[in-house]
């Protein structure tokens, strides 16, 4: 039973480890990573494709912020949403020096505030807004974006100059504390594009990467509003701080990985549950059987304590009678006294003697209390008669009183 419980735990175990390879070898979900090399909704690899066919000259910044990393002659920088490497004090000093000396920087912030870069939050001051509302204007009959919204361009100031309207999620929108900032597009007094100077350059500040996504690159005046930045020189896409990690190893891989790793559990546990324990030794336990006297003793006290019962004096002259028609054809239902006469005419033995055990035997009957001494005496006499009957005795010895 307890063999066959650990059969049933370990197929449980083994089951739940190819469920697991099994899961791992699915298909990855879609990235949410801003990222250039990103082909998904959320990646920028169609606006990156979309200005590199149009012409402009793009690239991509690997190495972290400083001095001669910003000095590679991009006239305009595009932060999305930095998450998995941190913008660190070093590096918001040397964009805000490299921005003050007539860079651009074009900052795709992100909505949740845990997640933008301390430094970039100090320099700029930014804080959440209220949510957007809902608005399909400007979108062509039949088709729809159910998680997004309009807003309108407010001021026409710099790359914003000829927009009209811009599509992005329909989310919270974004506030700039610092004095000289100035919202340029927005909905109901919620702003989502904002354009902040510093010294001869300027930062535009954009509530998530809404913009810049695949999903969106196409509606209404997004398109027009990286034309206008493609068209005062060279954009860089910031990608050191998104981390891409190189290419893993196929799913498949990871997925034999991993049950090789359930195996080893199953095994390890399978050892430690059967394996030998090491311990001090215990004694040996001897084992001790009985004897045959003592069940013999046992036998005797069990019928002492019993008494005798009167069935067994009764069966007692039943077996005789019956000793006597099987070996010299006596019936049993002769009297005692024909019988006796037979029984002395066909084996010798004085049909006295035997109706003196059987008057003994009537005796002992009558009596209100069968003594384990008169059982014993009758069981002699009546076994001598067997063994004269049966030949193993010649001449029946004397019998006892």
């Amino acid at each position: 039973m307890k063999n066959a419980r650990l059969v049933a735990l370990y197929a449980v175990l083994v089951t739940v480890a190819l469920a697991l390879g099994l899961a791992a070898n699915q298909g990855q979900p879609p990235s949410s990573l801003p990222s250039v090399d990103n082909p998904g909704p959320l990646g920028l690899r169609a606006l990156y494709l979309y200005l590199q066919e149009s012409g402009a000259p793009v690239s991509e910044l690997r190495e972290s912020f400083d001095a001669q990393a910003l000095s590679s002659g991009a006239r305009t920088v595009v932060m999305a949403a930095p998450q998995s490497r941190p913008v660190t004090d070093e590096e918001a000093k040397a964009l805000r020096t490299w921005v003050s000396q007539g860079g651009t920087l074009v900052y795709l912030a992100s909505r949740e505030a845990r997640s933008r870069p301390r430094a970039l939050d100090d320099w700029l001051q930014l804080s959440d807004g209220p949510v957007l509302p809902s608005s399909a204007d400007g979108l062509p009959p039949g088709e729809k974006d159910l998680t997004g919204t309009t807003v309108r361009v407010w001021g026409r100031v710099g790359t914003a100059r000829e927009l009209e309207r811009l599509r992005v999620a329909l989310d919270r929108g974004l506030v700039v504390g610092r004095s000289d900032a100035v919202p340029l597009a927005g909905a109901q007094g919620i702003a989502v594009v904002w354009r902040v100077p510093e010294g001869k350059g300027e930062v535009y500040v954009l509530a998530g990467t809404d913009l810049g996504e695949n999903r969106r690159i196409e509606m209404l005046d997004n398109p027009r509003f990286w034309d206008g930045l493609a068209a005062r020189g060279p954009l860089a896409f910031d990608e050191f701080h998104h981390g891409v990690a190189p290419t893993r190893e196929p799913p498949s891989a990871r997925a034999l990985w991993i049950f090789v790793a359930q195996a080893l559990v199953v095994g390890l546990f399978y050892v430690a549950s059967r394996g030998t324990r090491f311990g001090p030794p215990r004694p040996l336990l001897v084992e001790k059987h009985r004897s045959s006297l003592e069940y013999v003793r046992s036998l005797g006290w069990l019928a002492r304590r019993a008494k005798v019962e009167r069935e067994l004096v009764e069966e007692l002259a039943r077996q005789t009678r019956r000793c006597m028609h099987e070996r010299l054809g006596i019936s049993p239902a002769l009297p005692e006294d024909e019988a006796a006469r037979l029984l002395e005419r066909s084996s010798g033995l004085p049909a006295a003697d035997y109706l003196a055990s059987r008057e003994d035997l009537v005796r002992t009957l009558e009596q209100r209390h069968i003594r384990p001494g008169d059982y014993a005496r009758l069981v002699r006499q009546h076994a001598r008669i067997e063994a004269v009957i049966t030949g193993r005795m010649e001449r029946p010895g004397p019998r006892d009183a």
